[in-house]
């Protein structure tokens, strides 16, 4: 984890899965995206924007996707809040990525 520069949250947990407090180690991809969904125990659902270029209209095209991510108590992010994630081991079925940073509170996504 030394290679990422990441702000080290204030609150504590004893998690085991929680890259600060756990023994969960960080590794590959570090991605930003908008939490959508935040209702599973510990877990969220980010959505990431991206740009894909189509060759035959020589044009981009925005497209996202939504990605699981274990959402360690210590960090606690809520709807609406663009976090920063990283990739780690796979926790369950569908979740191999963390959230180990919030970055802004309210800057979009979610539902009003």
């Amino acid at each position: 984890m030394s290679a990422f520069s990441l702000k080290k949250p204030k609150k504590t947990c004893d998690d085991q899965n929680c890259p600060f407090h756990g023994t969960l180690s960080i590794r590959g991809r570090v991605l930003e995206g908008v939490v959508i969904s935040a209702k599973m125990e510990k877990t969220a659902v980010v959505r990431r924007d991206y740009m894909n270029y189509m060759p035959k209209f020589r044009r981009y095209e925005r497209r996202h996707s939504h990605i699981p991510v274990h959402n360690p108590p210590c960090i606690n992010a809520k709807e609406g809040n663009w976090v920063k994630i990283a990739e780690c081991r796979p926790i369950s079925k569908t979740v191999a990525f963390s959230v180990v940073e919030k970055l802004e509170e309210k800057r979009g996504g979610g539902k009003s």
